[in-house]
């Protein structure tokens, strides 16, 4: 019951993805928030009901935006790494993370931040396994690709 009640502190219970789409536009607009979350549907012909379309079918970006919802329009604290592992909606918020006004963002932060990602994806891609053994493809009849020294997802991307 407990949990019950920690989870309808989540700002996303109730929200619908039209509404949480129009507050974050109306919040920051298509141009900010395509240079935060990298989405064509905040970018291409960017409206209202074509994002919500594109989110309700794509699991991944509709989780990105909710959590940009969370920790950036609302301003809740970063969520533990448990948490993290949760879908946004699922995600249950202590009692004592109160959301708060919505963050300053700016285009200069973005492009910061992309650079900072691009860094830890291309450091990550040149560290060695940590294991002496061979790291096996899951699936042994699949060859990975020339591309997987300088892409670590590139064996999975056959699928």
């Amino acid at each position: 019951m407990d949990n019950e009640l920690n989870y309808k502190s989540n700002p996303l219970n109730g929200v619908g993805l039209k509404q949480l789409i129009t507050e974050i536009v109306e919040q920051y607009g298509y141009d900010l928030l395509h240079a935060y979350l990298n989405l064509n549907c905040f970018k291409s012909n960017p409206s209202i009901p074509s994002s919500v379309n594109f989110l309700k079918k794509t699991e991944w970006a509709r989780e990105k935006v909710e959590a940009f919802y969370l920790y950036q329009y609302k301003s809740l604290p970063s969520p533990t790494y448990k948490q993290q592992q949760v879908p946004p909606r699922d995600r249950i918020i202590p009692d004592d993370q109160i959301p708060g006004e919505p963050a300053e963002l700016t285009f200069e932060d973005a492009k910061l931040l992309r650079e900072e990602n691009a860094k830890k994806a291309s450091s990550y891609g040149q560290e060695p396994p940590k294991a002496n053994k061979p790291i096996k493809p899951s699936n042994t009849k699949a060859k990975p690709s020339k591309s997987s020294k300088s892409d670590p997802w590139a064996k999975y991307r056959h699928k």
